[in-house]
């Protein structure tokens, strides 16, 4: 079962956030799906048609504070498919202008094949891409 249908992320500078969230999307396979002059969307929207697919949307928020966001514990986690696809996940973002927050890696606390990366965005947004498969022999 995939539980969420779409995300929303806000900050206070798209034109900041552009390329960061295009190099980590596209990285992760997810082609954008519209560039609106207060808007991002990554991925595939849900139809009648087609009731599997998710999309990100990143928004510019309104309200007028272009303060970083403070740290916190909300971030967002994105589905990789592979090891490899977590690498190119982190090194894009790093190259888009975003900051690390903990390198691609297993993280056994959570189960013996989590494989993830950790990026914060121009605007402190923490965001992860996970792939839980084993690695190949």
């Amino acid at each position: 079962m995939q539980l969420l249908d779409h995300v929303s992320i806000g900050v206070p500078d798209l034109d900041a956030a552009r390329p960061f969230y295009d190099a980590i999307m596209t990285a992760l396979g997810a082609c954008k799906v519209y560039d609106r002059p207060a808007a991002l969307g990554y991925g595939e929207r849900c139809d009648a048609n087609d009731l599997t697919s998710t999309c990100l949307a990143v928004y510019l928020d309104a309200s007028g504070d272009t303060r970083e966001i403070a740290p916190n514990k909300r971030h967002w986690c994105f589905k990789a498919q592979s090891r490899a696809e977590v690498d190119a996940f982190f090194e894009a973002g790093l190259a888009a202008g975003g900051r690390s927050d903990g390198e691609p890696g297993l993280r056994e606390h959570y189960h013996r094949d989590y494989y993830a990366a950790f990026l914060v965005d121009p605007a402190g947004n923490r965001v992860e891409a996970v792939c839980h498969a084993a690695s190949a022999p």
